[in-house]
């Protein structure tokens, strides 16, 4: 069966929580597909905003909207046991209903930096954290034993209150070995920020499968090319300095395929520690913002970079939006982009 081609929103859970929701309720009027939460820790706190939880917000968020699909994009296992990710999950799928929930694992080195817990071992880890929440989530007698994790679960009884769905279940991968077990065990694979169509044919070629292929996108729409650049050129400035300060090494096939180089961005990452993301912004020049491949300018720029990353392969576009009047630039892509892309 092909998989669906989707459009959603990927929102960093370091805003407030007000402000997250009502954005949630205008894509679900504006026709959004989906909106993923990536969990945000507390790096942020260096930049004025404050990390919250992707769990509990999705919940809220359900409770919000009416046909919104809610991702989790991602949830790390590190932060979490799996059998309390099974719970979580659960509270979401009875707040949603039927058929509204995503569940998307990654290692999440960024967190584990901030929370001291280095590992080498993230494979392992990860194939546990996926068996653990589906048999959890199953409802059958569950009995698992992991490198890292294991899990001792009763059978769901016939008269018990509860959902009884087991919900897609994504893998967020950028190096080659995490993208085939995404391949493997996931029904999905999900991309980092500053993906490129030159990453997502990569990520194709390492999963080795027919599953979903979520690419974050940095995004920005205006009637006014410049102005629907220039927000783009904000998250762009962001996510770079990410890329330097706290995941170095497994990036960087990801700038690699970008044809972006540490000496060329290095200067971002410098203007975001110093004067954080407006600095940063200024610092993305036209040539950087160009090869981050954004979602990026008036409705035609937009159509045309989602074709191109839909004619690489990417089944699921994650659009990472910024920049001022968000809500209107969600409005303007459900007016003027989301009908070229439905049946």
């Amino acid at each position: 069966m092909a998989v669906p081609f989707r459009i959603g929103v990927m929102q960093l859970t370091m805003e407030p929580l007000d402000e997250m929701l009502e954005s949630a309720r205008v894509m679900d009027e504006a026709g959004m597909d989906t909106i993923w939460l990536a969990e945000a820790y507390h790096w942020w706190r260096k930049h004025g905003m404050e990390a919250r939880s992707s769990t509990v917000v999705s919940a809220l968020m359900a409770r919000e909207t009416e046909r919104l699909t809610i991702g989790w994009g991602i949830i790390s296992p590190f932060t979490r046991h799996p059998v309390q990710v099974a719970m979580d999950a659960r509270v979401v799928q009875e707040a949603a209903g039927s058929g509204r929930f995503l569940l998307g694992f990654g290692t999440s080195k960024i967190f584990l930096n901030n929370a001291r817990m280095s590992t080498s071992k993230t494979l392992g880890p990860m194939r546990d954290a996926v068996a653990i929440v589906r048999g959890v989530l199953g409802g059958e007698a569950f009995e698992y034993e992991g490198d890292t994790w294991s899990a001792s679960i009763p059978p769901l009884q016939e008269e018990a209150h509860s959902p009884r769905e087991v919900p897609p279940v994504y893998v967020a991968a950028t190096a080659p070995k995490m993208q085939a077990l995404a391949g493997e065990i996931g029904d999905g694979c999900l991309t980092p920020s500053i993906t490129t169509p030159d990453f997502v044919r990569y990520t194709i070629g390492n999963t080795g499968s027919e599953i979903d292929i979520g690419c974050t996108v940095v995004a920005s729409i205006d009637e006014d090319r410049d102005r629907g650049r220039d927000g783009a050129r904000e998250i762009a400035g962001m996510y770079l300095a990410n890329k330097v300060q706290n995941i170095q090494g497994s990036a960087d096939t990801l700038l690699d395929l970008a044809h972006l180089e540490q000496d060329e961005i290095r200067p971002v990452a410098e203007a975001m520690e110093q004067g954080g993301r407006l600095a940063a912004k200024a610092k993305v020049t036209d040539a950087i913002l160009d090869k981050c491949k954004p979602i990026a300018g008036t409705p035609s720029d937009c159509i045309e970079a989602i074709e191109e990353y839909r004619d690489a392969g990417c089944t699921h576009v994650m659009l990472e939006l910024w920049g001022d009047k968000r809500h209107d630039q969600i409005r303007l892509f459900g007016e003027k982009v989301l009908p070229h892309f439905r049946d």
